[in-house]
């Protein structure tokens, strides 16, 4: 009997091959590497209406030709997570030792369980889907709605409102960008509750109408309502702001509130109230009885815009209270522009109000714009600093300001007010006499220079306490 030995060694070798396959199959990849997961963001889009749960999935991808061991696969929150995760059949807030095999990947599905009638719950709720891999975390975040409230959210770019009256059987809650369309009307009225998310900012290219009451304003904040996520204290950034784009016209606003916002983050331009012109031309505002607290950026921030403001209080803001650049028209009566900081906003540079008919834009470059007017009339500028009023112009365009029985502390010794300015009845370092400006109450006290020292005005409607102005008038926002 003849032995085919090149058959034999053909078998053994095919075993051999078989065998070394087999192993590098077993082979677990333990340094370095990396997961990817199936999306970035993993949102629970079902606004509840009942108690209830919702479940929706990703995968976890392994992309090198290794077979991986995931040590952990856990919800940041552990157990007081609102979320729980099935990963590759295995159910718990925290999964170990999930093997993928090379250029595979494993299903995880995410449930969440909510009472979107508990107000205990916050509006947003938020956690992150941690995997582990060779001692590096990947997290993927998770967001779900913990309220029956309307949310104004598109996962996949900004939410375009149109022509819509808002209602106030539930709350507002805005994330990302929200943006009035051009040409269409958001009216937002009395006893409406807004909360925006982080970094949530309101765009308007049409017209925004917000009508509110002295009893019932319109308060624009953050959707944190578990404050003792921020110690109990509001924090200014919590939130961007609300941005009058060029060519937005006949926009009001009346006893609105939006306190610890300004961060700017969607726009690169920090501010509570943004407003601006463009080839579309200038954004028109009316502002009433507006209170802008504790911005991070700016309080009112305006490029060649056309605004009245009547009754504000604007305080407590990193940036200037008022910024106005290029130039543009503007209106200020019996308003109040007050910074003293705090020790969550800095006030150690940048003068409370500055007017300018230019924006500086480099080193030797400018963009000026005529400043047609900016009134200012019974109108208070104050804070700690030595100087809180910054004018300035370039020749090559106008400029126009007035100040009309206003009270400014500025240094007039080591920077006067320039001759170009028309000043009447107005002093400069006449301290106020505010009530408590450490507890934010800037009404005049007894003996403040404030009272009675006003221009009188025609249709002065009421102050920012709604009571109707007298004869003689005050100074500022508040009556005494």
């Amino acid at each position: 009997m003849r032995i085919n030995f090149s058959y034999i060694l053909l078998v053994f070798f095919g075993l051999l091959l078989l065998t070394e396959t087999s192993c590098r199959k077993e082979m677990i990849l333990n340094k370095g590497g990396e997961l990817r997961f199936s999306t970035d963001t993993l949102t629970f889009d079902t606004v509840f209406t009942a108690q209830g749960s919702f479940t929706t999935s990703f995968k976890i991808y392994n992309p090198q030709s290794q077979r991986v061991k995931v040590s952990k696969v856990r919800l940041a929150n552990g157990a007081s997570s609102f979320f729980t995760l099935n990963v590759d059949g295995f159910k718990g807030r925290e999964v170990s030792d999930i093997e993928i095999a090379p250029n595979d990947s494993i299903f995880v599905f995410a449930t969440v369980n909510i009472d979107p009638t508990n107000e205990n719950n916050p509006f947003v709720v938020e956690d992150k889907v941690v995997a582990t891999l060779n001692g590096n975390d990947y997290e993927l975040p998770l967001i779900a709605y913990g309220q029956n409230a309307y949310y104004i959210s598109e996962p996949d770019g900004d939410s375009i409102l149109q022509t819509q009256s808002w209602l106030t059987d539930k709350p507002y809650i805005v994330i990302g960008v929200a943006q009035v369309a051009k040409g269409h009307t958001l009216t937002i009225p009395a006893g409406c509750r807004i909360y925006m998310h982080a970094n949530a900012m309101l765009a308007v290219s049409g017209t925004l109408k917000v009508n509110g009451t002295k009893s019932d304003s319109v308060i624009f904040q953050g959707d944190r309502l578990d404050r003792a996520y921020f110690g109990y204290e509001g924090y200014p950034g919590e939130w961007g702001g609300i941005y009058f784009l060029p060519g937005s016209q006949g926009n009001v606003m009346d006893w609105a509130i939006l306190r610890n916002c300004g961060n700017g983050i969607a726009t690169g331009l920090p501010a509570a109230i943004y407003a601006a012109s463009g080839d579309s031309g200038a954004a028109e505002v009316t502002l009433k009885h507006i209170i802008v607290e504790n911005s991070i950026g700016y309080g009112l921030l305006f490029f060649t815009a056309n605004v009245r403001a009547e009754n504000c209080l604007v305080h407590t803001t990193g940036a200037q209270a008022l910024a106005i650049f290029q130039g543009g028209r503007y209106n200020f009566v019996n308003c109040d522009f007050i910074n003293y900081g705090t020790n969550k906003v800095s006030h150690i540079e940048n003068p409370t109000v500055a007017v300018l008919n230019y924006l500086k834009v480099g080193e030797n470059s400018f963009v000026v714009g005529d400043l047609d007017s900016a009134n200012f009339i019974n109108c208070v500028i104050w804070g700690s600093l030595e100087n809180e009023l910054v004018l300035d112009k370039l020749d090559a365009a106008q400029y126009k300001a007035t100040f009309d029985h206003c009270i400014i502390r500025k240094n007039n010794e080591k920077d006067p007010i320039p001759n170009y300015v028309t000043l009447v009845s107005t002093t400069t370092n006449n301290d106020p006499l505010f009530k408590d400006y450490t507890k934010w109450d800037y009404r005049p006290a007894q003996g403040s220079p404030l009272i009675d020292q006003g221009k009188t005005i025609i249709n002065a409607g009421n102050d920012l306490d709604d009571k109707p102005w007298a004869i003689p008038f005050d100074i500022g926002c508040y009556q005494y």
